[in-house]
């Protein structure tokens, strides 16, 4: 009888009991910013855009922003410090910061934000199609898209009879 007793009991309390799990804070996505440059805008833009989809530092949010002073040098090691500290995502500003970031992990997800250059020459991707691994973001291809562009003129221009 005790233990039928107990069994309803505990049975009529679980859902008071399980409240307190249900009222934990939510989950802060730490977002982790590689930058060559301390004022270089895109960094702000950055955490602008993320507020803007209701990401709000200190309720949500963590963003660690690393900058290397204008010294490519130290970024490696920025990189790795933000490794350690267990970012959900780097965002990486410009090409030496995303170098730095693709040296540092392959388990992390780096955004490329505003690099130059080709991400597959600079053996951040495998290709543009498929890039694989833990690198994804957009980048300024300008030559390519530039020439495709004057292709796609010519062929607007020249008849089609």
């Amino acid at each position: 009888m005790r233990r039928r007793r107990f069994v309803a009991i505990t049975g009529a309390a679980a859902p008071v009991l399980a409240w307190p799990v249900r009222a934990q804070a939510p989950r802060i996505a730490r977002v982790g910013i590689l930058t060559p440059n301390p004022k270089h805008p895109r960094a702000a833009k950055v955490i602008q855009a993320l507020g803007e989809l209701g990401w709000e530092q200190g309720r949500n949010l963590a963003v660690e922003l690393r900058s290397a002073d204008d010294l490519p040098q130290r970024l490696d090691a920025l990189a790795a410090e933000l490794v350690r500290l267990k970012v959900d995502v780097i965002v990486a500003v410009q090409t030496p910061a995303a170098l730095a970031a693709r040296r540092a992990t392959a388990s992390v997800p780096i955004v490329l934000a505003g690099i130059g250059g080709d991400p597959v020459a600079l053996g951040l991707v495998r290709s543009l199609a498929m890039p694989d691994g833990n690198v994804t973001g957009i980048t300024g291809l300008g030559t390519d898209l530039a020439a495709k562009a004057l292709e796609l003129v010519r062929a607007l221009r020249s008849p089609t009879r």
